[in-house]
């Protein structure tokens, strides 16, 4: 198994319909084979977008269309991808991070488990899962979005092994808040300071049809010790791109997590074992 893995993210708009989401979506695709990446992360719900007055007129058959044309694009181009939509069930909606292996192939499926905002509370539920699963033998996590405040969703697949987290995004809100979270720098706190693991955020940007909401952007690759190895701005639509070297990641932070205090480490044991066999249930 190679220690280097080159990853690309995708900073895109959070608010347009689906079939620009798709264009856009398959021509990132061709880009990221073309810069040489083995791996191609999305925002959240870049299929279908995030703006709830528009994607929940979608039927289930579109959303799916859409996913399809983005799995072969993945087999055409011989990538790994990091899907995003919010799909319809018979209960409400689930934000699903689809991972597309380059077969084409959806091999792992996370639901996200804490919603933000009114529209997504309202119209979605949570998944019941952690995320673990591998890319070229290598363990990953997922977390989408609000799931990232939550560092047991991404700390205890560490703890299982996974060195790399994928954190598709979508930091749309008002725009005093957005501002806020600009010069806070809060819209995605890197987790390697308390991991060791690699951090990919793919967020989005612009503003919505209203004008009311806007997205922070500043999509980014860090790496175990949370410095950034890429980095994208606030306002446009761009890719990014890096070489992860997968002998950084070597978790240490959560590895002495399991050990001491040793009262707990009974609990840490429980829930990585927990985690391992609910990896391949499917969000339903």
């Amino acid at each position: 198994m190679s220690t280097a893995l080159q990853v690309s993210c995708v900073q895109m708009h959070w608010a347009r319909d689906l079939r620009y989401n798709v264009d856009r979506t398959l021509h990132y695709i061709e880009a990221a084979a073309r810069a040489g990446s083995r791996v191609l992360l999305f925002p959240e719900a870049h299929l279908t977008g995030y703006f709830f007055p528009y994607l929940t007129t979608l039927s289930a058959d579109v959303v799916r269309e859409a996913l399809e044309a983005t799995q072969e694009a993945a087999r055409s181009h011989g990538l790994w991808v990091i899907a995003g939509s919010i799909r319809p069930t018979a209960d409400r909606f689930l934000n699903l991070a689809h991972v597309i292996n380059p077969d084409g192939e959806i091999v792992h499926e996370y639901a996200k488990v804490h919603m933000a905002g009114r529209d997504e509370k309202s119209f979605c539920r949570g998944g019941n899962k952690l995320s673990l699963f591998e890319i070229d033998g290598i363990l990953c996590t997922l977390v989408i979005c609000r799931d990232g405040r939550h560092p047991e969703l991404y700390r205890v697949p560490a703890m299982a092994g996974a060195q790399i987290l994928f954190h598709p995004s979508c930091s749309s809100d008002e725009i005093e808040a957005v501002c806020w979270k600009r010069v806070a720098g809060r819209a995605q706190q890197p987790v390697g300071p308390n991991t060791r693991i690699f951090h990919c955020v793919a967020n989005t940007i612009g503003e919505s049809p209203d004008g009311k909401q806007t997205s922070s952007g500043s999509s980014f690759i860090r790496e175990p010790g949370g410095i950034p190895l890429a980095e994208a701005g606030f306002y446009r639509e761009e890719m990014i791109t890096a070489v992860l070297d997968l002998e950084r990641a070597d978790r240490a932070y959560v590895l002495d997590s399991m050990a001491d205090p040793p009262c707990l480490a009974p609990y840490w044991q429980a829930m990585v074992a927990e985690t391992i066999a609910r990896r391949d249930l499917r969000p339903e």
